[in-house]
């Protein structure tokens, strides 16, 4: 008879690499073991920081021992103490459990810490029953929360795929939106343009026009070639950005120096230059057939840098080297008329108070409507021509 067992960890390191990764895979950057070390690691996911590591790993036995040798899955998982860096906001849920003085924290959360990308979040060995392993995560972590006095558990970004498996288990639905790029066989960015109304291609020819007219030219780094300098350039540029808005950046040089050293293939810095000095820079990463640009920092305040330096760049990449989808991170109506179309994102919730968790039901409901009527409208605003 097969049973299961899970554990909860808090380092991945107690899972290990080559059982992660076989579980995993490497396709993906974001759930890759070496991207979740670096954040612990460096120190970025800690109790401290309120991203206390607490992954899952599911186990079975066929003998009648009950020794669970058998890795079938492993998952993401943090016990959060606050709601920073998750990009599916619920500080408004937060604040109507203080203002009732009940705790909201900590809380469960299944993501990839400070990257709205999504993904699968439950990552199975092959031919196991994806639902089956999330029905019995699902009842584990409903009986870990009670023990730790955890208010709720928190899927954020899964594909369409499994945000309907966890729909199925009795989790909640939320629907969000994202703009992406699709490369419809473009042949170079002048192809790309040519699919575009008259009017939004002369935009940005002339804002990357201005550009070029400024002198600012731009030079393509692959993970492997990335020179310390450029790493120390670069994640001044990414404080000064968040200084600039009286904030701190959640990540540190010590993890973007890492993931350049294990995941290198699957980094690329774009960096903008004038008068032989770079002046900005922007840091993505591939997937299999995805191009996600995620981190960015400049030292000047020049208008229409950051348009070209993280979309434009990427785009021609994208075209260059046959990549078919460009995810540049979260909000932006203004990539609408760069050609970024939106699409749906999804998060799963459950919510140990039964009270609370009638009335979120009956709020996600109404959001939904406001976020698919909100789609349709940027749906209309696209710039490509008319058929």
């Amino acid at each position: 008879m097969i049973k299961r067992h899970i554990d909860f960890v808090e380092s991945i390191e107690e899972i290990g690499i080559e059982v992660w990764n076989n579980l995993a895979g490497t396709d993906s950057p974001f759930t890759r073991y070496e991207f979740l070390h670096a954040l612990e690691s460096s120190g970025s996911t800690t109790a401290a920081t309120g991203w206390q590591p607490f992954h899952v790993l599911v186990t079975e036995s066929d003998t009648e021992i009950e020794i669970y040798d058998q890795p079938i899955a492993v998952m993401p998982l943090y016990l959060k103490s606050n709601s920073w860096g998750e990009y599916v906001f619920d500080w408004s849920w937060a604040e109507a459990y203080a203002r009732h003085g009940i705790d909201y924290y900590p809380k469960f959360v299944t993501s990839i810490p400070f990257t709205p990308s999504c993904g699968n979040r439950i990552l199975t060995q092959e031919g196991i029953d994806h639902t089956s392993v999330a029905r019995f995560i699902y009842a584990k972590i409903r009986e870990k929360a009670e023990s730790l006095n955890a208010s709720s558990w928190h899927v954020l970004f899964p594909v369409e795929d499994e945000h309907r498996v966890l729909c199925s288990t009795g989790l909640q639905k939320r629907v969000g939106t994202q703009f992406h790029w699709y490369n419809n066989n473009y042949e170079s960015f002048s192809d790309f343009l040519g699919s575009l109304n008259a009017r939004k291609r002369k935009s940005i020819r002339k804002e990357r026009g201005q550009i070029a007219s400024e002198e600012i030219g731009f030079r393509r780094t692959e993970g492997a070639d990335i020179t310390d300098a450029q790493w120390s350039d670069f994640f001044l540029f990414y404080q000064n950005t968040y200084a600039m808005r009286g904030m701190q950046g959640y990540l540190d040089i010590e993890f973007f120096r890492k993931i350049g050293e294990v995941m290198s293939e699957q980094i690329l810095l774009i960096n903008a230059v004038k008068d032989n000095s770079d002046i900005a820079a922007a840091l993505f990463l591939k997937g299999e057939d995805s191009l996600f640009g995620r981190y960015w920092g400049s030292r000047v305040d020049q208008q229409f840098l950051h348009f070209e330096t993280c979309y434009y760049q990427g785009q021609e990449y994208a075209i260059e080297n046959g990549i078919q989808v460009f995810d540049s991170g979260a909000q932006g109506e203004h990539k609408i008329q760069r050609g970024f179309a939106p699409v749906y994102t999804y998060s799963n919730h459950w919510l140990a108070n039964e009270e609370f968790s009638r009335a979120v039901e009956n709020f996600l409901k109404e959001e939904k409507t406001h976020v698919m009527e909100y789609k349709k409208q940027a749906d209309k605003l696209l710039p490509f021509k008319k058929e």
